[in-house]
């Protein structure tokens, strides 16, 4: 590797610290304490746990995730999405063999905006509830001073994230040498902690713990792992050996050394149970490390938040949700999107975690339950892929069942934590969830119904040879959703016009398994006749649907032809009719609600509005 190349790599590394691991670099705040509370506190309980923790790391985070998940990359891209793109059910039909696998898929995507509620709250608020350490009389500010502090945070996504962005990764280094020197100086008090890198001292705990309270532990124990599955979400970003760069020599190291610290002070002194993260530091430093912390936390809740934007974008190009607003805030970095009603709908759920459960104590139980049903599925679907590339049956049940099993008991763990709040971010991903496959089987619905009402290709040219209209000079581009017949915008335009311009292009687009394409793999063209011509536009599910730009790249147009071309695009009004069979009545109620809010369809596809037509069709489903 050149010199060039590695410090390309180690300066993607040091922006990934911020990015990945923003989320599991805070959780040394509450895992460990919540954890050791649950075995009932004392020295061979906060070695057990500690154990517990480190092992957690080594097996769930390093091994599953950084050297065996992450080569399940879909072109460099990681994540659930990529996933089921990988595995070829992003498109699979409803009621068909792999729509099962895609509603799994989809359950899996669901959970992860369960847990982007619930990050930014526990994050924020358990930074923010080291002021009681010092100051008890602040406890009634630490509830307001949250909220303050995540309304800030989501009032600023409409700015963009550039500079945040660049300062993320410094930030978390030093915050991560800075809790890595906190733990040394805690084991510098009890070295007899380091017996905690036995996997032993973890499988003694669990033998000799009551079942409940082993249970328990296992569940709260599982927050120190939270956000490892982040790795494998950002990988497109960044790169595999950055990110496992990053995790080995940097983020591992120090919360090893972290969650060791905290152990080995709870031996010397039990009292410090009620807030270990910050007993570590000496009186004087507890309220520049809370302005630090809180600073980490708000960096760990942006990534989170930022991912939320990016699965947005990514479920909408694969036809999960329906087309939203999308404004971009860098014009120079096609990643940094901006989505209102994501970001506004997310606060909603933030802010609603932070007033109903109101401390990072409660807030454990919501915690956790999303996360260990992600990794579960991702288990799952990574051992899918393994076969598809072919390797070896026996091994992929050996290895995938293994961790499969492992997440199965951090997930049950979870779930004994159902009515103490795990039931609030699954809640969430069941209405997300609803909500995707709703859109999903009603775009399929709208799309059989238009195609019993387009006109055939072969009749409509031959009508327009013998019946012509009148032609005027110019482009026409009509769009449609499917790839054979002729569109219903351009049927209903020649008969109500009674023209129709000299040069016509039928234009479909669609999305395909890579995340990005080639100017070559862009286009496929047809000629239907003389001056009609059909062409699919094909983009990568990371695109943007920028139609102008993909007729240039078919050649179609030239610069003066892109600038005089007009768009004519069907706006559907959709009807739920009872008496059609589909889905359920108040399902497809739900589906036209959420298809007459829907983004204008020129932005959706880069249109210019003022070379836009839209014409109004009338569908039952």
């Amino acid at each position: 590797m050149g010199r060039a190349t590695t410090t390309y790599s180690v300066a993607l590394g040091l922006a990934a610290l911020g990015v990945v691991y923003g989320d599991i670099g805070t959780s040394p705040l509450y895992a460990f304490k919540v954890a050791v509370q649950a075995a009932g506190g004392g020295s061979q309980a906060a070695v057990g746990v500690a154990s517990l923790v480190l092992w957690s790391l080594f097996l769930v985070v390093s091994l599953k995730y950084a050297i065996l998940i992450m080569r399940a990359d879909n072109r460099g891209e990681g994540g659930v999405v990529a996933m089921l793109a990988l595995l070829g059910v992003h498109d699979a039909r409803p009621h068909s063999r792999q729509a099962a696998l895609l509603v799994l898929g989809l359950l899996g995507a669901a959970l992860l905006y369960g847990d982007g509620a619930i990050t930014p709250a526990i994050s924020v608020l358990s930074a923010v509830e080291g002021l009681k350490l010092d100051a008890p009389h602040l406890a009634p500010l630490v509830l307001p001073i949250t909220i303050v502090i995540l309304v800030v945070l989501f009032v600023v996504q409409a700015k963009g994230t550039g500079f945040i962005g660049r300062i993320f990764g410094p930030v978390m280094l030093i915050w991560f040498g800075a809790i890595a020197l906190l733990g040394i100086g805690g084991i510098v008090r009890d070295p007899a902690v380091l017996v905690a890198f036995s996997p032993v001292r973890a499988i003694d705990f669990l033998l000799q713990a009551p079942l409940g309270v082993g249970f328990t532990v296992l569940g709260a124990v599982f927050l120190a792992v939270t956000g490892g599955e982040a790795m494998y979400a950002d990988m497109g970003h960044f790169g595999r050996f950055p990110i496992r760069l990053a995790w080995f020599s940097v983020a591992l190291p120090s919360l090893a050394l972290n969650y060791l610290g905290q152990a080995a002070l709870i031996a010397s002194r039990p009292a410090a149970l009620a807030n270990p993260f910050y007993g570590l530091a000496p009186g004087w430093a507890h309220y520049p490390l809370v302005i630090f912390a809180t600073a980490a936390t708000v960096i760990a809740s942006q990534a989170i938040i930022s991912g939320v934007f990016s699965m947005t974008q990514q479920a909408i190009q694969l036809g999960f949700l329906p087309r939203l607003f999308i404004r971009h805030t860098a014009p120079d970095q096609e990643g940094q999107v901006y989505l209102p009603l994501a970001n506004w709908t997310l606060a909603v759920a933030t802010l609603t975690a932070v007033l109903v459960f109101r401390s990072s104590d409660a807030l454990a139980g919501a915690y956790g339950i999303a996360v260990s049903g992600l990794m579960a599925i991702s288990t799952f679907l990574a051992a899918l892929i393994a076969r598809r590339w072919g390797y070896n049956l026996g091994l992929v049940a050996l290895v995938n069942g293994a961790f499969f099993i492992l997440d199965l008991v951090f997930f049950s763990a979870n779930a004994v934590k159902l009515m103490e709040g795990g039931w609030f971010p699954l809640v969430i991903a069941a209405v997300l969830g609803l909500l995707m496959l709703t859109w999903r089987e009603g775009v399929f619905l709208v799309e059989n119904a238009r195609a019993h009402m387009r006109d055939d290709e072969a009749a409509f040219l031959r009508d327009l040879a013998h019946a012509a209209p009148c032609r005027t000079d110019g482009i026409g581009a009509f769009l449609s959703a499917g790839r054979t017949g002729i569109p219903l915008s351009l049927t209903h335009y020649v008969r109500h016009s009674r023209s129709l311009q000299k040069r016509v292009i039928l234009v479909s687009v669609g999305t395909v398994e890579k995340p990005h394409l080639t100017d070559a793999e862009r286009a496929e063209v047809i000629k239907l006749s003389d001056d009609v011509d059909r062409v699919i536009l094909h983009f990568g599910f990371m695109e943007h649907f920028d139609v102008p730009s993909g007729l240039r790249t078919a050649g179609l147009l030239d610069d003066e032809e892109s600038d005089n071309i007009s768009y004519y695009i069907g706006r559907e009004t959709v009807i739920a009719d009872a008496k059609i069979t589909g889905m359920a009545h108040w399902r497809e109620r739900l589906f036209v609600s959420m298809q007459r809010n829907t983004a204008p369809n020129g932005s959706s596809f880069c249109i210019p509005s003022l070379q836009l037509v839209e014409i109004g069709t009338e569908v039952r489903i």
